[in-house]
């Protein structure tokens, strides 16, 4: 059997000290399905009223809160491990109080879920990060991109992955950002365990 993981925190006590929004930057990826992560973390923000800055050490833009960090990695998506590996390092964060925030092409619109480990699933961002540090044991809310008629194949993924949001999408967009900053605040107050019974119940909004 295994050794237990000393840094693993008790059963219902996994707060997350580092939340990751995962993104492209620069103003051509700003409202991409692929940067609904940032999108998030920028929500996340401004209810906590704090705002980012540049980090190069950390390859990031970094904002304080009470207990914790927001961090949307400038590295771009394929490198995002980079910047979180430098974060948690630095100010000692387990990997187990390190949430990360992305899109899947395989949820459909308005569906949110949050997973305790797994697997890349194909998404390049989870896969650095996966790489950087090593394990497959950190928290993720996966926020459904997929068009209404599911995951589009091929060439058309990519452009779908790297389009923007249709107008009659936006709607949903601004509940499920909405949706999941409640989720993370919840998290910081009750757990992630707690805050995945309460907002994993349904598929969508």
């Amino acid at each position: 059997m295994p050794a237990e993981d000393p840094s693993k925190p008790e059963a219902g006590s996994l707060k997350p000290r580092l939340i990751i929004g995962l993104g492209n930057p620069g103003k051509d990826y700003r409202d991409t399905r692929h940067n609904i992560g940032f999108m998030v973390v920028d929500e996340l923000a401004r209810r906590m009223n704090v705002a980012f800055r540049e980090e190069n050490r950390h390859h990031g833009l970094l904002a304080k809160f009470s207990g914790g960090w927001l961090l949307k990695p400038q590295t771009y998506m394929n490198d995002s491990g980079r910047s979180a590996r430098s974060l948690t390092e630095f100010y000692k964060i387990s990997t187990h109080e390190t949430l990360t925030v992305y899109d899947d092409v395989d949820l459909p619109l308005g569906s949110l879920r949050f997973r305790l480990k797994g697997s890349a699933g194909g998404h390049n961002g989870i896969k650095s990060i996966i790489q950087s540090l090593g394990t497959l044991e950190f928290p993720r809310l996966k926020l459904g991109i997929a068009a209404m008629n599911g995951r589009p194949d091929g060439k058309r993924l990519v452009n779908h992955v790297l389009g923007t949001f249709l107008e009659d999408e936006k709607p949903t967009l601004s509940l499920v950002i909405q949706t999941a900053a409640d989720a993370i605040m919840h998290s910081l107050s009750v757990g992630i365990e707690a805050t995945m019974n309460r907002f994993n119940r349904s598929a969508s909004i």
